[in-house]
């Protein structure tokens, strides 16, 4: 009897060491992107992720703080973003929403802040989508220039004030998630 128990054991046991097991299986490479349209969105949904994520782990009493009394606070840099991301939309042909005043200084509690920060990614999504020649002409602050170097401006300018964002954080004790 304890010979067929140990036997039935050993048989469980390496049929549960035969079965898939997701914990310890390598993990799954991302796809490699396949051209500018691929590139631009991975390098979008990362930087959306960290400025998103840097907003909703700061204190809501920190919104109000800034370095030095002539620049944006943290609740303001957040709405410049949004705000830019509404405008820079525009260079390829998609308005902007409707505004109540100047976002920068209306929008400054944390939780709206953070839904008009969403709003906005929304926005820049949905009008970068519609991009379907990358080389069309347009003019992007009075100069020529194409419809990718819009979209590349765009991603440029939330990495600047991802970086911006980031050293206020920590200005403030606030460690940014991606980096515990």
């Amino acid at each position: 009897m304890k010979k067929r128990f140990s036997i039935a054991l050993a048989l469980l046991a390496l049929a549960l060491f035969a079965l898939p097991c997701p914990l310890l299986a390598a993990p799954q490479p991302k796809p490699k992107p396949q051209g500018f349209r691929d590139e631009f969105f991975m390098n979008l949904d990362d930087v959306q992720d960290k400025i998103v994520a840097l907003a909703e782990a700061t204190p809501p009493e920190k919104y109000g703080w800034r370095p030095a009394s002539d620049v944006r606070s943290i609740s303001e840099v957040y709405m410049h973003i949004a705000g830019g991301n509404y405008f820079l939309a525009t260079f390829i042909g998609v308005p902007s929403p409707k505004m109540n005043g100047d976002i920068e200084k209306t929008v400054t509690a944390k939780a709206e802040v953070i839904a008009e920060l969403k709003k906005s990614f929304d926005h820049l999504r949905k009008s970068a989508n519609r991009v379907k020649d990358f080389e069309k002409s347009v003019n992007l602050f009075g100069k020529p220039t194409t419809q990718r170097a819009v979209l590349v401006t765009m991603l440029s300018h939330l990495h600047e004030h991802l970086g911006q964002s980031i050293a206020y954080a920590r200005m403030n004790g606030v460690v940014p998630p991606w980096s515990r």
